[in-house]
């Protein structure tokens, strides 16, 4: 029996971590061990709760987990207040509990700490992925870890590696577009800005990798509805982003709300144990989506009861409840005490839980330095990478010798997100305007010319505002940057309370086409004669078949973030290089669904000249201009024959023949013709950032895995077959032979 004074060997930190877990594992009562596995909120949810009443949840029920911030309904979205109060409640777990287990808090700073109005926000997922940068993407990671940390969170609820499979879904905006391999990289590399080098450090956060195990291809473009694929494609879609977040070592995963093979994620053992501990060899938490238990028998309709829930989530493989709170903390005392759940599997997924915590220095150190997060909250080098970001993320889409502009050009500035910070910020960020410092579309054009700037909105997302202004103003402006697309959303396009648009409204998953009150701007200015440039905030790839014909630039900024609106006009005006290409494909209308470059070949019985292509983009995945002119030498590898378990490098000389400094994104795909299955018409394989001045010249080394060149297999292992594949960069194409006996 431990004497007065003695301290537990869990309280011992030069103890490894193992036995600081199963010292305190063995003092914990069962009520103790289940409230680890819970968490709470302090907001509004499905009803509200303030700070005290997450002090009682804790003092009561030893609640492990909180999101008092970093999400849409908190209750803090200030700095000041949000630091205030994570102390006050790791106080009470630490002071006025049994065994003083610190707090784990948890956040959705998916796209930079922007649910804190004073965090920096980087572009969301699409923008990211623009840039095509992995490099860029990791920095971003570990400026929001660093911020993310100061004000007092430990896990994030990101990377979100889904493919984004039909742009009807309103989730789009979150993912890196639709290639898989393009998904991967970036996801991963998310997971090394979060975690650094281990989450022992105070800078990093868990990284939790979501939505296991395929979420982004809904029936209907509906969230959360059924995603029924094929183990196939399941496996080479789908999983090959987690494969690569696991090779990370990513130390969370989060199931998918939905139901795959008419089985919910967060009640299948098939899918959270057999294939993700069993067949991959996650050993890290999963956690779940927000109310993804009740769902059991909310919506999915396979449990009786909340009891039931918890019980097949359990079973499952689900460690951490997110804000199930005490009614699961109840409901799972119940079931062990009356053996409906081994209260082993309660110990596993204490120990998993605790792991962490220990690691994250939580037993050492729990408090947050008020002055500290101030001083790293928004600093100004995160701003500065935050521009950045967004600098590398603008996509020019067409451009008919408008852009760039004169730095003395008068200008009509309009549209619905020209000056608006929310719709700028896009989803996961703040819903409100107040103490945030973002540069908008406005605010930029104002900045980057010395000409006149009138700025008339025009136009809200459905409802014209004094389109007779704008025109005016239009006939005696040089050009007219009209910043049009989406607002803010979230899932289905809502909360109504936040977008201010009903669900029958755009942004909708029934059209990508602008609405009317958007276009009719837009075609009203183009009447005047003045050259149009428009620019596309938005979350999704939209329909924009007339201002294609029509408008001479196109410009997509995604949701570009804090320092966007700097972007967008640096870009306009030439300060910035538009080095943007698209991780998305987007289509000539709703008809053409679903257009992807990476489809299937197929029969065409009656004919391949009777039959239209398969891929008839508006503006097809990868495209991108630059104001740079940039020529390719001949293609070559480096081995054109190689093993399995082998690599060659494409070499591509890129000359830059114009006047001026540029970037371009250089493009591996390849085809597989050995495989015994179907395989995409192309697939991306590779890619590399190039940035030359004018007349320079470079050679664009990427390295090409044999291994990535194949299928997933049933043991969620990359198997490649011996035979032909064919590498295209560009116009070119070089043939690559793989050969099992290869010496």
């Amino acid at each position: 029996m431990q004497s007065r004074g003695e301290q537990p060997l869990y309280r011992d930190d030069t103890v490894s971590t193992s036995k600081r877990v199963a010292d305190l594992l063995e003092r914990m009562t069962l009520e103790e061990k289940v409230g680890q596995l819970v968490g709470t909120w302090a907001g509004h949810l499905s009803e509200f709760k303030d700070i005290d009443d997450v002090a009682d949840e804790i003092r009561e029920h030893n609640v492990g987990a909180v999101a008092s911030f970093g999400w849409g309904g908190a209750v803090d979205m200030r700095l000041d207040d949000i630091v205030e109060h994570v102390n006050r409640l790791q106080e009470v777990a630490l002071s006025e509990t049994r065994l003083g287990i610190p707090l784990l808090f948890n956040v959705d700073a998916v796209h930079g700490h922007a649910y804190v109005a004073e965090g920096t926000a980087f572009p969301n997922g699409l923008g990211a992925a623009a840039t095509w940068d992995v490099d860029g993407v990791e920095r971003a990671a570990g400026i929001t870890a660093t911020e993310v940390r100061r004000s007092g969170a430990h896990q994030n609820y990101s990377p979100t590696c889904d493919v984004a499979r039909d742009p009807r879904w309103g989730r789009t905006f979150e993912t890196f577009g639709e290639s898989p391999y393009l998904c991967a990289k970036l996801a991963a590399a998310k997971v090394r800005g979060y975690q650094g080098d281990g989450i022992e450090d105070s800078s990093s956060v868990v990284a939790t990798a979501k939505h296991f195990p395929a979420y982004s291809e809904p029936e209907r473009g509906e969230d959360a509805a059924p995603v029924e694929v094929s183990d196939y494609l399941l496996r080479n879609v789908f999983l090959p982003s987690f494969l690569d977040v696991l090779d990370e070592d990513v130390e969370s995963v989060m199931p998918s709300y939905n139901a795959i093979d008419g089985e919910p994620s967060h009640g299948s053992r098939r899918y959270l144990t057999d294939l993700l501990r069993g067949t991959l060899g996650f050993d890290g938490t999963v956690v779940s989506d927000w109310n993804g238990v009740r769902m059991l028998h909310d919506d999915h309709k396979i449990t009786a009861d909340h009891r039931e829930s918890v019980r097949q989530t359990r079973e499952a493989g689900l460690d951490i409840a997110s804000v199930d709170a005490i009614d699961h903390a109840e409901h799972l005392v119940s079931l062990v005490e009356d053996g409906e759940v081994a209260e082993a599997v309660i110990d596993d997924s204490v120990e998993r839980i605790l792991d962490q915590k220990f690691r994250l220095g939580l037993f050492e150190d729990a408090f947050v330095d008020p002055s500290e997060a101030r001083d790293i909250v928004g600093a100004e080098a995160h701003r500065d990478a935050a521009l950045d970001a967004a600098r590398d993320s603008m996509t020019l889409l067409q451009n008919e010798d408008l852009l760039p502009l004169s730095d003395d050009a008068d200008v009509l500035v309009a549209g619905p997100n020209a000056d608006d910070v929310v719709h700028q910020l896009g989803g996961w960020s703040v819903p409100d305007a107040e103490g945030t410092d973002v540069v908008t579309i406005r605010d930029g054009v104002e900045d980057a010319t010395s000409g006149d700037v009138v700025y008339e909105q025009g136009a809200t997302m459905n409802d014209p505002v004094d389109v007779d202004a704008a025109v005016d103003t239009a006939t005696d402006a040089d050009v007219a940057v009209v910043a049009l697309g989406e607002p803010w959303y979230l899932h289905e396009f809502g909360p109504t309370v936040d977008t201010g648009t009903e669900p029958d409204e755009f942004p909708n998953r029934h059209t990508l086409h602008l609405p009317d009150a958007q276009r009719e701007l837009v075609e009203a200015i183009h009447e005047t004669g003045t050259p149009v440039v428009g620019v596309l905030v938005t979350g999704r790839p939209l329909v924009v078949d007339w201002m294609a014909e029509n408008v001479p630039a196109l410009l997509m900024a995604y949701y570009p973030g804090t320092m966007g609106g700097q972007a967008v006009a640096e870009t306009l005006f030439g300060e910035n290089d538009p080095s943007g290409r698209l991780p998305i494909t987007i289509p000539k209308s709703e008809g053409h669904l679903q257009a992807r470059f990476n489809h299937f070949p197929h029969p065409t019985p009656i004919g391949q000249e009777e039959h239209p292509s398969s891929y008839d983009p508006l503006f097809e995945f990868g495209h991108g201009l630059s104001y740079a002119e940039f020529e390719y030498g001949d293609v070559e590898l480096t081995d054109s024959t190689i093993g399995p378990h082998e690599t060659t490098t494409v070499r591509v000389p890129v000359e830059n023949v114009s006047d001026r400094a540029g970037t371009d994104v250089v493009q591996v795909y390849a085809t597989d013709h050995a495989s015994s299955h179907v395989t995409p018409v192309r697939e991306l394989r590779g890619f590399e950032r190039v940035s030359l001045d004018g007349g320079e010249t470079t050679t664009a080394e990427i390295e090409l895995d044999a291994a990535e060149l194949g299928r997933v297999d049933s043991d969620g292992v990359r198997q490649t077959e011996a035979g032909r594949y064919s590498v295209h960069v560009g116009d070119q194409t070089v043939e690559l032979s793989i050969e099992t006996t290869y010496d």
